[in-house]
């Protein structure tokens, strides 16, 4: 069977494949099928280029499409802010101190942006934190949140 596609597989196939691969890609929007439509195209160049044969060439597209693959969720992945396994918030969200926070007083604060899906959180504080001054998140206990002053 390799010894049949050895000799019908041309070089103008494998980028006939990539071109199709790349406009499934326009049509999902995924980019994993981008990275497999390159290197299927960068096979169909250097098969050109260097006469090589159908193993070669699969390894090859196996092998640049492994990379692109890797590429992709190295360098285009969301990355999480914080290790709390929460969600994606920041510690160093400032917000403004809506109530007054003292060490054994919750208060309220707002946020410039969401942490965890809402803006307005009790808090709480080791130190007094009058209202109108700003803070960031020092913690998240569960539906609390600990800040300082900034």
């Amino acid at each position: 069977m390799l010894e049949l596609l050895n000799d019908k597989v041309l070089w103008w196939h494998w980028i006939v494949i990539g071109l199709a691969l790349l406009g499934a890609e326009m049509m999902t929007g995924t980019f994993i099928l981008l990275g497999l439509g390159v290197a299927a195209v960068l096979v169909g160049a250097i098969h050109l280029l260097f006469g090589i044969s159908f193993n070669i060439a699969l390894l090859l597209w196996l092998l640049f499409s492994i990379v692109a693959t890797g590429v992709w969720f190295r360098w285009f992945r969301t990355r999480a802010v914080s290790r709390s396994g929460q969600s994606n918030y920041r510690l160093d969200t400032p917000g403004t101190v809506m109530e007054d926070i003292s060490p054994h007083r919750r208060g309220k604060v707002t946020f410039d942006a969401p942490v965890l899906g809402n803006t307005v959180w009790h808090a709480t504080a080791k130190s007094d934190i009058p209202k109108g001054s700003r803070v960031k998140i020092v913690q998240v206990n569960g539906l609390l949140i600990e800040v300082e002053k900034i």
